[in-house]
């Protein structure tokens, strides 16, 4: 492996993230975090709401796709800018592209506008969680990161209680549209907060200019996102044009991403590669479920969006609690049996969901299933994160955090995408077909969890 930089982050003292040293920073990262969780929460909640609105039901998943698929150009855009450069102006210039999709999608006057409103504010808001994960690499030392991290997750709870009823509330009472218009006001503020710690430590958190502009990495993240649309938009085609462009695009998305990734992630090789193919994998069973979830709720048992959003909730509560409990931990847990409990609890959690669609059981059951599915992702994702830091030089910080974003993202994009299709060709519906996909996803999961283990690393077993 590379050998590390010998510049070093500031020494910790007592208190953590919210040490003197770091406060500012911290929190204006945590509120950062914060509004990404709110926007995710509200958006996935009132959905249902704005497809019928704009009469865009048959675009439902890909307004959840593009976003995702689009955020892998963001994410090599930062992070091979991150690298040249430093962190502070990939951070400002996404977070600028994030406002400007909020404004398209809250303006949009049909689902096609609103679609191309996901797509720049994905590119944005994808591309703004690079530099803080070089952020964290390059300022906190390793003993306070798993912390940091566990602090993203707790970012998640306070939207996870309020968001969905708001943003339910929000789009019945007043109009779904401030749902995104509402997030812009709070943006400028979360960011100024970062600016002046930042540039207090611009030694530490400096680029190295003689890092490359990768025009050929650019091309290939083009190339995967494209690709990725690919699959959500061949759901629309009749048979067989539908299998021949899905799989087709498929196979174009594993080639054309293979640049952007570790060497060695999609053979799943023990350590840093596995664990980034993980944390694609997982997202794509977790996420996929998701999206569907509140629909489902809202569909069949016709509850009230600001109601069915509430499933959200259980699990924004839990992901937190559980990624507070294992940064509690540390090296107690290792990061591969971290990893088998979250996709174990996963994979069951995702299991009764399924059953739930299959045999119509009681919604309280889905709002418990979510909430235990919170609880794996929250124990084991922020050890994706702090393993591949661990893992990383200096020099590849940036390049190896945006890989972890461009793993979930297309891992999210493709499992949403193969959901609608197979519902497309599925008989009877009723979530079923999604839900299955998603469990075989998450039973994947458990069977690569061992490898996050580095071979020969007795700290990750």
């Amino acid at each position: 492996m590379t050998e590390r930089s010998t510049a070093t982050p500031i020494e910790a003292p007592p208190g953590g993230p919210l040490a003197r040293p770091w406060r500012w920073l911290s929190l204006g990262m945590f509120a950062l975090i914060f509004l990404a969780a709110f926007e995710v929460l509200a958006v996935t909640t009132v959905m249902p709401l704005v497809a019928a609105d704009l009469d865009g039901e048959g675009l439902y998943a890909l307004a959840f796709s593009v976003p995702l698929a689009a955020g892998v150009v963001g994410m090599v855009v930062a992070g091979n800018w991150a690298d040249r450069a430093g962190p502070l102006a990939p951070l400002l210039a996404s977070g600028g592209l994030f406002v400007v999709g909020l404004v398209i999608a809250g303006l949009a006057p049909s689902m096609p506008v609103l679609v191309l409103g996901r797509l720049v504010h994905g590119v944005g808001g994808a591309a703004v969680i690079v530099p803080l994960y070089v952020i964290v690499a390059r300022v906190y030392p390793e003993s306070v990161r798993a912390r940091v991290f566990a602090g993203f997750a707790a970012a998640w709870v306070i939207p996870s209680i309020i968001g969905p009823a708001v943003a339910g509330f929000i789009a019945e009472q007043v109009d779904w549209r401030w749902v995104f218009l509402g997030v812009i006001a709070l943006v400028l503020p979360a960011g100024a907060m970062m600016l002046v710690p930042l540039l207090r430590v611009r030694e530490l958190v400096a680029g190295d200019p003689s890092v490359r502009w990768s025009r050929t990495r650019l091309a290939w993240a083009i190339l995967a996102a494209t690709a990725a649309l690919g699959v959500s938009l061949s759901a629309e085609l009749a048979d067989p044009w539908r299998w021949i462009v899905a799989v087709g695009s498929i196979a174009l998305t594993v080639v054309a991403v293979r640049p952007l990734l570790p060497a060695g992630t999609l053979r799943a090789v023990h350590g840093m590669p596995a664990t980034v193919l993980m944390r694609a994998v997982v997202a794509g069973a977790f996420f996929g479920t998701e999206i569907y979830l509140p629909y489902l709720l809202i569909a069949r048992y016709e509850l009230a969006p600001s109601l069915a959003g509430a499933v959200l909730t259980g699990a924004g509560i839990s992901w937190a609690a559980a990624s507070w409990l294992q940064g509690r931990l540390g090296d107690r847990v290792s990061n591969v049996d971290s990893v088998r409990i979250g996709t174990g609890v996963l994979a069951g959690a995702l299991v009764v969901v399924l059953l739930i669609a299959l045999l119509g059981l009681s919604p309280v059951i889905a709002f418990v299933a979510w909430t235990l599915a919170g609880a794996g992702m929250g124990f084991m994702y922020p050890r994706f994160s702090v393993a591949v830091l661990e893992l990383s030089p200096k020099e590849a910080q940036g390049f190896n955090s945006a890989a972890l974003g461009i793993g979930e993202a297309l891992g999210a994009a493709v499992a949403l995408a193969v959901t609608a299709l197979v519902a497309s060709a599925a008989v009877g519906g009723g979530f079923t077909a999604e839900f299955v996909v998603t469990v075989v996803i998450a039973l994947a999961a458990v069977a690569l969890a061992p490898r996050v283990r580095p071979p020969g690393s007795a700290k990750f077993m």
